[in-house]
């Protein structure tokens, strides 16, 4: 299989994984707020690195990491899947839904345009419309074609979000400059993760323990939502260029419409069908 198709490949694993994100989200807070949900799902996403590390026999490797290798990962740990979700959920926490989840949307525009600046990828016509449509795909779904539906309620939070879009962005370009085997920087992150969360935890929030119904939401989200989609999205980095892998994720509001339909017998719109069609046509023009 080719260097592109492999890289779109590994980011449809990753769109299909992460648009369980607010089914799991949905699910896995009714008992637990933002930082205790975030905590126990990164603890559960590094335990089940750990694990793959074990079974693969990889675990000693990182012992012999040099400091600059561990400093580089824990900084990009940091970005991607500390702050990230951070800022993020407190806009959910915050501000309108919708107004959120489009401004969320704005973090593959901020990959292409980093990638150009960072990686000196090229940035063409063709990227340039493929990242648009892509939006507008997302931009439609989420407003079901009622641009009415979109208010800035609160600019402070939104910035915010948009500053989440803008690390998240960050975070994938960097990612693709570091030379670490992927297991190994991912479990680098979560470890980074986990520690962050759990101090954050401790002082904005408390200690307490899953309840039952949050066990499930929990383990999705650690296991698959976060840690493997995490390693699929370092491997479509790595195939090819970040801002040729990076429309595709457009695709992700879609199908988290999709799983809300399946999942919670939420309405399914016709719109839905217009901006699955656009971002279609913009990852046609990408590649």
């Amino acid at each position: 299989m080719k260097s592109k198709s492999k890289a779109i490949v590994f980011a449809l694993i990753c769109v299909f994984l992460w648009a369980l994100i607010p089914v799991v989200a949905k699910m896995g807070q009714t008992g637990l707020d933002n930082h205790q949900f975030l905590f126990w799902s990164s603890l559960s996403s590094f335990l089940t690195l750990i694990i793959l590390l074990i079974v693969k026999g990889q675990i000693m490797n990182i012992t012999g990491l040099k400091g600059k290798s561990w400093l580089h990962a824990i900084f990009l740990g940091l970005l991607g899947t500390y702050l990230y979700y951070i800022l993020l959920y407190f806009g959910y926490a915050n501000a309108q839904g919708i107004e959120v989840l489009v401004i969320q949307y704005s973090w593959p525009i901020f990959v292409v345009l980093l990638s150009v600046l960072i990686l000196n990828e090229r940035l063409t016509i063709f990227r340039v419309v493929s990242v648009l449509l892509g939006f507008f795909g997302v931009f439609i779904v989420l407003t079901k074609g009622d641009f009415s539906n979109i208010h800035i309620s609160n600019l402070q939070v939104d910035l915010l979000v948009l500053v989440a879009a803008f690390v998240f962005g960050l975070f994938s370009v960097l990612s693709k400059k570091i030379k670490l085997e992927p297991l190994i920087l991912i479990s680098i992150y979560y470890l980074t993760a986990t520690i962050l969360s759990f101090f954050s935890m401790l002082v904005f929030s408390k200690f307490t323990l899953p309840t039952k119904e949050t066990i499930l939401p929990i383990m999705v989200n650690g296991v698959f939502v976060n840690g493997i989609s995490y390693l699929f999205w370092i491997k479509a980095l790595k195939e090819s260029e970040a801002s040729f892998v990076a429309p595709f994720v457009f695709l992700t509001p879609v199908i988290s419409a999709i799983y809300l339909v399946l999942f919670f017998k939420e309405e399914f719109v016709p719109v839905y069908a217009i901006g699955l069609v656009a971002i279609i046509l913009g990852g046609i023009l990408n590649r």
